[in-house]
């Protein structure tokens, strides 16, 4: 060994004694064992990570040249994309990074669905990651008002006023929320603060929770077998393998081509048809001029379109509230023993695809305006997404299954 081996080996040494630090890496990445099946569903959860590093570092830029107050918050979104140096593309990894954001976690939370990462023993691994899905979505709102354009402000007041509709602290909440009467320079610095500190804060405390979670009980596989079950001499388990280097690099290359095409929007399409951003976001707020149709960005769009499917209001905003609320009830609605989809009965995968459809097309109708027509089809599919919750304790309870195997396929 050379003298400078010797040196780094010894400085290694001296702050591992102070600092778990090899031990850490060993527990988490080095010699924590996946199950050897995972697919193409498993890039999620480590693209989610990308992304999220991806909004924190382009957020800290950004709050470089942002001025976070209603006389100068939307000319300042100007001078960074005109004026300051890839300021452009600084703001547009941003804001295209959110919703890729919502789309690998729409995606890692269909996993858990398909496979039964919900089930016993991974319980609390899924309320952690639904509890990060419920601040991720207040740090998209908080951001969203930040550019100060007429969706962003229109978008905000609709939103807000929701809380109003509360019986007794209803106007109060409202009022607590918004800072003032109406929404103004108080509200926006107050969703700065907490779009830029408390909440991010609040993600990394859960999202590191997450991960010490699952590598506690493990991960699921495509199979829903247990890979501690079966260990060899050395009580590694016989159907794993290390993370480090088979899965880490197995996830650089689904990140490399992920962030090829995360460029190709980016140079290309950022405001992604107006989905990722609205054409009046580019109008400064005007509090006197109301936009033809207001609607959310789309990854809140399948809420949006439950709450505008009840005629009433409270009854709406309990509608929304309870369609996100009952994804965290998973691991006791469903009772099947049975994880993956693989050996589950026809009755989940008919359910699954009703809940998937009605997902995806009132994430649609939330896009929409709201005509006699697309209200009753909005109507129709709340009523089925409610439907695979409320059937599913009683279909999997007698759910016919097929033989599971003993080990990983």
């Amino acid at each position: 060994m050379s003298e400078q081996n010797k040196q780094q080996s010894t400085l290694l040494a001296w702050f591992d004694k102070r600092y778990p630090l090899i031990s850490t890496w060993n527990k988490h990445v080095g010699e924590y064992y996946a199950p050897k099946n995972f697919n193409f569903w498993y890039f999620f959860g480590a693209l989610a990570l990308l992304v999220f590093v991806n909004q924190i570092v382009s957020g800290i830029w950004l709050t470089m040249s942002y001025k976070p107050s209603a006389a100068e918050a939307f000319n300042s979104i100007e001078y960074i994309m005109r004026d300051v140096q890839w300021g452009w593309l600084i703001r547009y990894m941003h804001s295209t990074g959110a919703s890729a954001f919502f789309l690998v976690v729409y995606l890692h939370m269909m996993r858990g669905l398909l496979y039964g990462s919900y089930k016993e023993p991974r319980e609390l691994v899924w309320l952690l990651g639904m509890m990060l899905f419920l601040v991720l979505m207040a740090e998209a709102f908080m951001g969203y008002l930040l550019p100060w354009g007429q969706m962003s402000y229109w978008g905000a007041q609709v939103i807000i006023s929701l809380f109003g509709a509360i019986p007794v602290i209803g106007p109060d909440l409202a009022l607590w929320v918004r800072g003032d009467f109406v929404i103004s320079d108080v509200t926006l610095n107050r969703f700065f603060a907490l779009h830029v500190i408390a909440l991010p804060l609040v993600l990394v405390i859960l999202i590191f929770m997450h991960i010490v979670a699952l590598h506690q009980v493990g991960s699921n596989n495509p199979d829903g077998v247990e890979i501690k079950k079966y260990k060899n001499n050395k009580g590694l388990p016989i159907d794993g393998i290390a993370f480090h280097p088979y899965y880490s690099v197995k996830d650089t290359m689904g990140a490399v081509f992920f962030m090829t095409l995360f460029a190709l929007v980016i140079f290309y399409a950022p405001e992604g048809g107006g989905y990722f951003i609205e054409a009046p976001n580019f109008e400064p707020a005007n509090p006197l001029k109301t936009p033809d149709h207001i609607a959310p960005v789309w990854y809140f769009t399948p809420f949006y379109a439950i709450l505008r499917a009840i005629p009433d209001k409270f009854l709406g905003v309990v509608a929304m509230g309870g369609a996100i609320a009952v994804l965290f009830a998973m691991p006791w609605l469903d009772r099947c023993k049975v994880k993956s989809i693989r050996y589950r009965g026809i009755s989940f995968k008919i359910l699954l695809t009703i809940l998937v459809v009605s997902f995806v097309v009132l994430g649609w109708l939330g896009t929409q305006p709201a005509t006699p027509e697309l209200t009753k089809l909005a109507q129709i599919f709340t009523a089925l997404y409610f439907m695979f919750f409320l059937v599913l304790p009683f279909t999997s309870k007698n759910e016919h299954t097929k033989p599971v195997p003993e080990r990983v396929t």
